[in-house]
This record gives C-alpha cells, structure tokens and sequence, in this order.
C-alpha cells in the first residue's frame, strides 16, 4: 500500500530548528508571566460539546471540531482557552484563590479556510486575571504584555490602548467599518460609512470619535503604568479607533504593534470582559486578560532577526574514538551531565571520527571532546572548539571549568 507523506491541510510539523525556536520564546514568555505571579493552567484538548457550543456565535459553532466519540459521547476539541478558562473557574471556585491570575499556553484547533498565516491547529499564549474590577489588573496585564516583548528583544513597540466607554451611542455596524482604520485609511472608512448616511454625517461621526478625550479609566490605567517605568507615546498610546470584539469586551481593550512588522498588524490584544468567565457560575465575574497571536510573534521575532546564533541546547559532543575506549568516553559524558552540562554520546563506536564531528557542526554543538589512546593514558581529553576549529588537550580535571 503507498501511502502519501503529508500533514493534514492546516497543520504542520515543526523539525528541531524551529521547535527550538517555538521554545525559546514559550520559556521565555513563561518566565515573564511567573515574575508577575500568574500561574500555569492546562485544560483538556477534548471538552463536552455543550461546553463550548454556542459560546463563539454561529461562525465559532461552524469551525468548531465536533464529532462523537467510541462511547457516543458528543465532544468537541478546544476552540480557544477562555471559555475552558470559564469552566474551571465555575468548577473549582472554592479551592481557587481570587483573584485568580493564570496563564495558558496550547493548542486550540478551528476548521479555518487556511491561508497564510491561518492554520487549523494553532497555538494560543493568554494570561488573565478573573476575580477583580481593579484597574491595576488592566495595568499588569498590559504591563506583562509589554515587559514580554522586550524580554524576547523587541525595541520598538507599543499597546494601544481604549475604552468601549468611548463607543456609546455609536452603531456596532459603523464600529466595525470604524475598526478598519488603520488598514484602509480615514478616506476609505468615510466611503464605507457614506453607504449609511451623508459624507458630512460620516465624517463628523469618524471625527467626533478621533476627538474624544481620555476616559477617566483611561486615565487611571496611563498612571498605573507611569508608575510601572512606562512611557505614555512610547510604550502605549490613547487609540480611539481600536475596537476588537464587540460581543465580547466590556471595558477597556488594547492591541499590541511592532512598528517595524505593520502598524495594522497586531501580534497580541486584550481587554476587559467582565460578562464571560461567569457563564458558567450563574453569576458575574470579572476579568482581564491579553491573548499574543504566537504565529505573528514568530514572524515578528524573524524578521526582527531577535533569535539567538544558536540555539542548540546540547553543549557538548563526547566522541567515541573506538569501541576500546567506549568506557573512557562513557565516563566522560557522565561527569559532564552530572555537572549540568547538556551532553550527547556519539551512538556509533565504528564511526570514523571525522563523521563525528560533522555531525556535531550539523547540529551546532559548540564543543566536541576527543578521548584517544594518548588522552587516556595520560587521563587528559582534546576539546575541540567547532566553531572556531581550534583545540587544545587538557587534564581531565580541567574539563569542566573550560567548558561552563
């Protein structure tokens, strides 16, 4: 039977180099989450159906992966990190602390149309804190966001920043031509807005929102971040226009840019939404959160060049010279490990040593550690330097002061 080699269509498999990648920002993210106190969450891929099923609208329950399982059970696959997040919080309020601050890093999966940049199986990167109307919570997430993204060594970028306070009295069908802004430009939504009523009532309605004042939230949450080492036009800005998800937003909502990657291009938002995470409790409790689009943070991190030369966690190759000196090799990549050191053993004895070290320069390990019948007589070993291509042979003892 030929059976063709290929991934599902909007899904895809990640080979050591960019898995790496993947990793290092997910550690890194993580890292920045935990400093300020939010803790992991997992939840299942698999959720009963009528936990999910009419909580994203008709266009979620369309894309959703739906099917029965062996015991005629009707389950769904995760579509997002919220709504599992709603279930949680209503399942184990009495052993959650409040507020509770968590964040979530997996997969969710939806039967997108897949184009560039749209997959069916993605993975979504949230911290929210649910238990509090505080403003400060507003501020730290932002404050969280930001401080991530200089920690994976973005430069230049910005969180702009709303309130839905600002929308009232405005149609959601005119907020949504409204949200356009950005990508299209004030001439365009004005046109768009003119199939409604005049050019005149169009440009006043675009011009009275351009010229609303900061909210007094508003106003609160720039201070908090102030008082965090932020700067109000460098780090966030006021943005009127930006609108994210009408249904779904209670309060304020922002957006995260990096100027170089698209002003119209958002690697990651979030907002206020105090109406969801109690669908479940029967009783409204508040939250805020901030979700990063992780496959527009990779490409913001490409194209940034922000990754480092190498990423190859395995330090060191310990070579095999020959199957009587296995033992010596042995040894060797036991002290090493011991010691904290990340160290591969050539797996092959028979193997000429120059396909070794190619094979360590492939992979990108820094050092590789030769053990010959000279090194073990004199209990020393030759460390050769595989990026510079230079070596030098050392007392054993040495070993591990040179190489950390």
């Amino acid at each position: 039977m030929n059976i063709k080699l290929q991934t599902l269509k909007g899904f895809r498999d990640f080979l050591p180099n960019e898995a790496r990648k993947r990793q290092y920002v997910i550690n890194t993210l993580k890292q920045v989450f935990e400093s300020y106190g939010f803790e992991p969450l997992e939840t299942p891929a698999l959720e009963y159906e009528e936990i999910l099923l009419g909580k994203y609208g008709d266009e979620g329950d369309k894309l959703m992966y739906r099917f029965e399982d062996n015991g005629k059970r009707k389950v769904a696959l995760r579509y997002d990190q919220t709504v599992p997040l709603a279930r949680v919080v209503a399942q184990y309020q009495n052993q959650l602390p409040m507020p509770f601050k968590r964040y979530q890093i997996q997969n969710v999966w939806r039967a997108e149309n897949t184009q560039k940049g749209r997959y069916r199986e993605f993975l979504q990167c949230d911290i929210d804190t649910v238990g509090t109307k505080s403003l400060y919570a507003d501020a730290e997430i932002i404050a969280c966001a930001l401080n991530s993204m200089k920690k994976l060594g973005f430069k230049n970028l910005q969180m702009k920043i709303n309130d839905r306070d600002v929308f009232v009295g405005v149609e959601t069908k005119y907020m949504t031509i409204i949200d356009k802004l950005p990508k299209i430009g004030k001439e365009a939504v004005v046109k768009e807005l003119s199939r409604y009523m005049s050019q005149e009532d169009a440009l006043k309605i675009l011009n009275d929102l351009l010229n609303q004042a900061k909210t007094s939230k508003i106003t609160e949450i720039f201070s908090f971040l102030k008082s965090l080492g932020f700067k109000e036009g460098v780090d966030f800005v006021f943005d009127q226009t930006i609108v994210r998800g009408l249904d779904y937003y209670t309060g304020i909502i922002f957006e995260l840019i990096v100027p170089e990657y698209g002003e119209d291009i958002s690697v990651g938002g979030g907002g206020r939404y105090d109406n969801l995470i109690g669908i479940f409790a029967g009783k409204q409790i508040p939250a805020v959160g901030f979700a990063f689009g992780f496959d527009r943070l990779m490409e913001a991190m490409e194209e940034n060049k922000l990754f480092p030369a190498n990423l190859q966690t395995t330090k060191v190759l310990v070579s095999v010279f020959s199957p009587e000196l296995m033992e010596k090799s042995l040894n060797c990549s036991l002290l090493l490990r011991n010691n904290g050191v990340p160290t591969e053993l050539y797996l092959d004895e028979n193997a000429k040593l120059e396909k070794q070290l190619k094979y360590a320069d492939q992979k990108g390990i820094p050092y590789a550690i030769i053990i010959g019948p000279d090194e073990a007589k004199n209990n020393t070993v030759t460390v050769k330097n595989l990026k510079t291509k230079t070596q030098q042979t050392i007392a054993k003892e040495k070993l591990l002061n040179m190489i950390k």
